[in-house]
Parts: C-alpha cells; sequence; structure tokens
C-alpha cells in the first residue's frame, strides 16, 4: 500500500496507519511534484518505511526542455544524496509517446535505485505499445489509471496491462482508490500493489480575520487519514 503525501502531519499519519511505501511530494493539489530536501529528511530520520520522491518541476503537461530536465536532474541528485529510496517520473514528447531519451537518463540518474513511471502514462496514445517502452527502459513499476480519471473507471486498461506485464513490471492502480473499493480493484485487475493520498479535509477555524463579507475566515487542508489507511491496508492483508 503505497501513500502518497505532500507534508510531515501526512507522512506521519500514513506510516502510523501502516503504508508500506511512500510517494513524497510537494502540491498534490497539481498532482504531485518534487517535494523539499526537508521532506525527505525528515521522513527518512522518522521512520524506515521507504519513500519515493516525486520528480516534476512543474504543473501542466509532460513534454521537458532540455533546461527543465537539467533541473530535474539536480533535483534527484539531492533527493539522492539526502537518501531517498526511489525516484517517480514520466516524461512524453508531443505526440504523447513515452520520452525514451529523458526517461532513459533519470534511470541513469538514479543508478541502482527504483523508479516508477507515473500517471503520465495515463496520456500515452498507445499504453500497451508504452508498456513495453517502460519496461525495456528499466522502470520497476508504473502507476496508472487506466486512462481515465480513477482507477475504478479504468478498470478493464489495468486488468490488461497486468496480464501483459506479467512479473516484469508493476502495474499499479491509482487515483480514486479508497477502502470501500480497493478490493474490487484487487479482485478485477489482480494488481498486487496501490497507491492512494487517503486524504480527508482537516478544517482551520477562525483566523482571527474578517473576509469581505464579515465573516471570520476559514482554513482547510487536505491530510492523509491514518484510519483510511489503516482500514485499507487491512483489507490487503485479510485477502
Amino acid at each position: 500500500m503505497e501513500i502518497c503525501i505532500d507534508s510531515i502531519e501526512s507522512a506521519k499519519n500514513a506510516i502510523k496507519g501502516g503504508a508500506s511505501r511512500l510517494e513524497a511530494c510537494s502540491a498534490l493539489s497539481e498532482d504531485g511534484l518534487t517535494p523539499t530536501p526537508g521532506l525527505i529528511r525528515f521522513i527518512k530520520n522518522y521512520s524506515d518505511v521507504p519513500v519515493y520522491a516525486m520528480i516534476r518541476i512543474r504543473a501542466g503537461n509532460f513534454v521537458y526542455s532540455e533546461e527543465e530536465k537539467a533541473a530535474m536532474l539536480y533535483d534527484l541528485q539531492i533527493l539522492d544524496s539526502i537518501g531517498a529510496d526511489g525516484f517517480v517520473f514520466g516524461a512524453l514528447k508531443a505526440d504523447n509517446s513515452v520520452d525514451v531519451d529523458v526517461c532513459k537518463e533519470i534511470i541513469n540518474a538514479a543508478k541502482f535505485k527504483p523508479v516508477t513511471f507515473h500517471r503520465a502514462f495515463d496520456e500515452v496514445a498507445k499504453p500497451l505499445e508504452a508498456l513495453e517502452q517502460v519496461i525495456s527502459l528499466g522502470f520497476k513499476r508504473v502507476l496508472t489509471s487506466g486512462q481515465k480519471n480513477t482507477a475504478p473507471e479504468g478498470l478493464e486498461l489495468i486488468k490488461e496491462l497486468v496480464k501483459q506485464a506479467g512479473d516484469r513490471i508493476i502495474v499499479m492502480p491509482g487515483s480514486g482508490i479508497n477502502p470501500d473499493n480497493i478490493l474490487l480493484i484487487k479482485d478485477t485487475t489482480h494488481a498486487k500493489e496501490f497507491h492512494a493520498s487517503a486524504k480527508i479535509r482537516l478544517d482551520i477555524k477562525d483566523k482571527g480575520e474578517n473576509n469581505r463579507n464579515g465573516k471570520k475566515q476559514c482554513e482547510g487542508i487536505m491530510v492523509t487519514s491514518e484510519e483510511k489507511v489503516k482500514q485499507m491496508v487491512n483489507i490487503i492483508k485479510s485477502l
């Protein structure tokens, strides 16, 4: 059970809930960007749970310039040096095919640490062909929602990808996975690893300021729920 997190509080809750791996990001509201070195260092000091660092310099598409590629390679080196156990990355060409050259550079820079091809995969034009490219490049797993908004909607393609992959790469369903549907996803796709954020909204009430309507302002943040993680882990373990 991999949990994606973008804060110290979420990391602690995921670990307490029994997550077997963390995907560390910043800005999950933007589908995840490169995390700060401080977040990675905290997690490594806090727990032995493996933590993979997202390598994604900006929101938007996954077609990167030479300057962006160079910056991401530098980020990877920094996060590698402070103990990231693996990395999460994906790059495409303008025609929505896998950018083999950029991916190869990232794989080489990661040395022997595992790299996951993230949900850029859900934008490729030919997913079955792309899966073979991702395997040949040396990625250890691919995160996918089956080219739909959520994994429950993309079950048929995920099932096909799992079957085609065999034991050559791990196909990991992600997006929209929760305690209510994880068993269905597992039974339908036969996937062995799962990815979720397990988020709940935490309201921070009364900032002590009034908004334009004269009402007290309230802020809310999304954090990982220890209980949701625990429920999903227990469902997987009980099978």
